[in-house]
């Protein structure tokens, strides 16, 4: 069973399944899919209320939302641990590795390259921009726009919201900048 839970599914079980979450929360109680509003919630959880933006009932309206982050990450945790790999290299395209080494991206093991997404590589500035600046930037963008890009592409399209799909247009754009002319000139 865990061998066949850390194989890659076919996107036509994995689509589906996501595309199944939408309609289960709307009926479950109206709820929508996303995970950038659990900053507020837990601000509002912790800090004291002095702060119009944080007085609300954050128990009513967030306490699912952070129950599901809190197994977002307690899923990637057992998917980093149990259903790991003993392969550490991520299998990608030749003609991706190829794109990746001319921009000096060559450790292809782990998740993530190691050349910027680690202490070492934070000590970069490459890494830096990377990891601190655009944390900020897609946290800031997240709250800006209502959502995060999943919110906004999986249930906000899903529930035929107009500010979802110029969200996700822009979300489009803005990576197809990002990897063409600003990723280039960072590394």
């Amino acid at each position: 069973m865990l061998e066949w839970l850390s194989q890659p599914w076919p996107w036509y079980v994995a689509g589906p399944l996501i595309g199944l979450i939408v309609p289960l929360l709307l009926l479950i109680g109206g709820k929508s899919f996303g995970v950038s509003a659990n900053l507020r919630h837990l601000c509002a959880a912790v800090l004291p209320t002095r702060v119009d933006f944080l007085r609300y009932d954050w128990k009513r309206q967030g306490l699912w939302n952070l129950t599901f982050a809190l197994g977002i990450v307690l899923g990637g945790f057992i998917a980093a641990t149990l259903l790991a790999s003993p392969d550490p290299y991520v299998h990608i395209s030749e003609a991706t590795r190829a794109d990746l080494a001319a921009l000096g991206i060559t450790d292809f093991r782990g998740l993530v390259p190691s050349e910027f997404i680690s202490w070492k590589g934070l000590t970069t500035l490459p890494g830096l921009i990377m990891v601190v600046l655009g944390g900020f930037l897609i946290g800031f963008g997240a709250r800006y726009a209502g959502g995060c890009t999943s919110g906004h592409a999986i249930m906000g399209l899903a529930d035929l919201q107009l500010p979802s799909l110029v969200a996700t247009i822009g979300f489009f754009i803005g990576g197809l900048i990002a990897t063409y002319l600003i990723l280039p000139l960072i590394l």
